[in-house]
């Protein structure tokens, strides 16, 4: 389910990933996913194209949330996940509820004139670090999987994308 989906329309806009070329596992969490009740067989290729992006429908259609803030000292009345999309939610083996999203999957109405894409080097970075603060009591979010691709993204240089779960 979505519970955030259940909100007026006016807090989120329906987006559809943009598919990644090509795409290939990079990292799978198996601790994570033994907590949120996944089967151990979890890295198949139609897991793969959902977790990448790639996956020729998704129901619930997947949400980019829209928020406010202070963004560069100014309050911005409307500010959104410019490049996560809310793709579901699920209740681990601890009863708590967890959410779903690609990080990485492309544009949203947020996305301020950005592609919406991560990069596999920052990518990685995050996936470690945020085992390594589960692992050290931290509360954080965690990553269940990364899925790789040599489709081009660019920043200060050519980087392969990728899209964090």
């Amino acid at each position: 389910t979505q519970q955030f989906a259940e909100l007026s329309p006016f807090f989120y806009s329906r987006i559809s990933p943009e598919p990644l070329t090509a795409p290939y596992w990079v990292a799978f969490n198996t601790d994570l996913a033994a907590e949120l009740n996944l089967d151990t067989d979890f890295q198949t290729t139609p897991n793969l194209a959902y977790l990448s992006g790639n996956a020729p429908q998704y129901a619930p259609a997947p949400i980019a949330s829209v928020y406010s803030g202070h963004q560069f000292g100014v309050y911005t009345p409307r500010l959104g996940d410019g490049r996560a999309l809310l793709i579901g939610d699920s209740v681990d083996t601890a009863g708590q509820r967890q959410e779903w999203q690609l990080k990485g999957a492309g544009k949203t109405p947020y996305s301020r004139f950005a592609d919406g894409r991560a990069v596999l080097r920052s990518s990685i970075r995050e996936y470690l670090c945020s085992e390594a603060m589960h692992g050290l009591g931290i509360p954080t979010t965690r990553a269940l999987a990364l899925c790789g691709s040599d489709n081009p993204v660019y920043r200060e240089t050519v980087e392969t994308a990728a899209v964090l779960t």
